[in-house]
C-alpha cells in the first residue's frame, strides 16, 4: 500500500457509523484452496516459479497457498501489525509498511504483483496501480481481485431499497470502492494496463446463500454445484469477485517477442 497520509494503517478502523460493533481483523483468514474461488483463480494466472509481490497480504492465508500451488518466491506487504504477525507465523516474508518507490527499488523487480481484495479498500486505487507497475519485470503482470457489486444479492437488495453494510463479503463495511466487470477493466486500462484475462469466482460461502430462500433449504453440495455453474454461465450476475490480469503494453510486447539466437 502507498503512504497512508495520516490515515489508519488498517481500513478496519473506519467502520464507525456503519456497523454497531468492531469488525474482526482476522475475519478473512483461512481462504479455501478451491479452483472456483479466489486462491484457485489467482493461482491459475500466476506462472510456476514466479517472483511475486503480494500487496496487502493480510494474514498470509492466500500468500501461503500461492507459494504452495505455484512454487513462487513471494514477498508480502501488510501495514496492519496483527495480520503481519500471523503472516510471518506462516513463514511468509512480510514488510509491515506501505508500497513506495524506495521499497520497490530495494525489493524489485517482480514477475507478478498481486492485489487480492485490496483495491476496494483504498481511496485512490489508481495511484497504487500506477506505482505497482514500476515493480514489474519487463514481461511482468498485475493481478487483482475485487468484489462484484453487481452480484444478484446486491441487486435484489437495491430493488428493495436496501444498501446494508456487513462484516464480510461484497458489502463489507470497510469497502470504499465498488466494482463491476466493466469498472475494474476501466481502472486497469486507465492505469495503462492491457487486460489479458478476466474470471469470476463462485462465492459459494457468501452469507446470502445461508440466509435467503431457496438457497438455505438446499444441502451444501447441491447449493455449491448450482452456484458454481451459475457463476460460469452468468458471471456478471452470480460471480462473487472479478479476478483480472493485466500487463503494461511494453510488457505484453516483451512477453510475446520470440528469443532468437
Amino acid at each position: 500500500m502507498s503512504d497512508s497520509g495520516g490515515q489508519p494503517s488498517s481500513p478496519d478502523a473506519v467502520t464507525a457509523g456503519f456497523l454497531d460493533h468492531a469488525v474482526d481483523p482476522l475475519r478473512y483468514d483461512g481462504q479455501s484452496n478451491d479452483p472456483d474461488e479466489v486462491v484457485g483463480v489467482l493461482s491459475s494466472m500466476i506462472p510456476d516459479g514466479a517472483r511475486v509481490l503480494d500487496i496487502g497480504c493480510g494474514t498470509g492465508s492466500v500468500s501461503a497457498q500461492l507459494i504452495s500451488n505455484r512454487n513462487v518466491s513471494l514477498v508480502g506487504i501488510e501495514p496492519d501489525p496483527a495480520r503481519a504477525r500471523l503472516a510471518r507465523d506462516r513463514g511468509i516474508t512480510v514488510r509491515s509498511t506501505y508500497l513506495s518507490t524506495d521499497l520497490i527499488r530495494e525489493l524489485g523487480p517482480f514477475d507478478v504483483v498481486v492485489f487480492a481484495d485490496v483495491l476496494e479498500h483504498l481511496p485512490d486505487p489508481w495511484r497504487l496501480l500506477v506505482l505497482a507497475k514500476s515493480a514489474l519485470t519487463p514481461s511482468g503482470r498485475i493481478i487483482v481481485s475485487v468484489p462484484n457489486v453487481a452480484h444478484w444479492s446486491v441487486r435484489t437488495d437495491l430493488l428493495r431499497g436496501r444498501f446494508l453494510y456487513r462484516d464480510t463479503g461484497i458489502m463489507d463495511a470497510t469497502h470504499l470502492r465498488w466494482f463491476t466487470e466493466a469498472g475494474i477493466r476501466y481502472l486497469l486500462e486507465s492505469a495503462h494496463l492491457s487486460v489479458e484475462s478476466v474470471r469470476a469466482t463462485a462465492g459459494v460461502e457468501l452469507p446470502c446463500y445461508y440466509e435467503r430462500l431457496p438457497w438455505r433449504r438446499m444441502s451444501w453440495s447441491t447449493r455449491a454445484a448450482i452456484v458454481r455453474r451459475a457463476a460460469k454461465r452468468w458471471p456478471r450476475l452470480f460471480g462473487c469477485q472479478w479476478v483480472v490480469s493485466g500487463r503494461p503494453p511494453t510488457a505484453r510486447v516483451a512477453a510475446e517477442t520470440p528469443i532468437t539466437s
